[in-house]
């Protein structure tokens, strides 16, 4: 899908015109390693200065079910990267495309999957980190989310 980002605005032909009213914040990041769009990202703190903590983004490492408690997630990446080039992050507000698990979500709360890093899933006792609201079911592992606000 193509767009543009306009004063903080979703700007594209491909969306539905009510998509293009709702807020949304877009920070500029670097990432820490390869980010593809759609991916749920978090602050890298394995940086050694609080400076790079604040700057370096990764994606949000779930495996092995690591994300029990605690594991937090700042966004979903809307531009991709390779390490040390930047990346745009939706941290708050409508994001049209974030890697959701595949599934009726529409209306539901996410929390991060524990099984697929960069992924979010259907909140539940076993997934318990909020991230986000699904606007509309997940096909191909992708859904409309409104993410839930970083620094607003």
């Amino acid at each position: 899908m193509a767009y543009n980002i306009v004063d903080g605005y979703f700007v594209s032909e491909d969306l539905d015109p009510t998509y293009q009213s709702i807020r949304t914040k877009i920070t500029t990041f670097t990432a820490s390693a390869t980010i593809t769009v759609g991916q749920w990202v978090n602050l890298d703190y394995s940086k050694t200065s609080n400076a790079d903590k604040l700057s370096y983004v990764t994606v949000t490492d779930t495996s092995g079910g690591a994300v029990a408690i605690g594991v937090p997630s700042i966004g979903v990446a809307v531009t991709a990267a390779a390490a040390d080039e930047p990346v745009d992050v939706c941290v708050a507000g409508f994001c049209p495309a974030a890697n959701v698990a595949t599934g009726s979500t529409s209306g539901l709360a996410l929390a991060l999957d524990t099984t697929t890093s960069g992924r979010a899933t259907i909140a539940d006792a076993a997934n318990v980190n909020l991230v986000g609201i699904a606007l509309a079911n997940a096909v191909d592992n992708s859904a409309p989310v409104i993410v839930l606000g970083y620094g607003s």
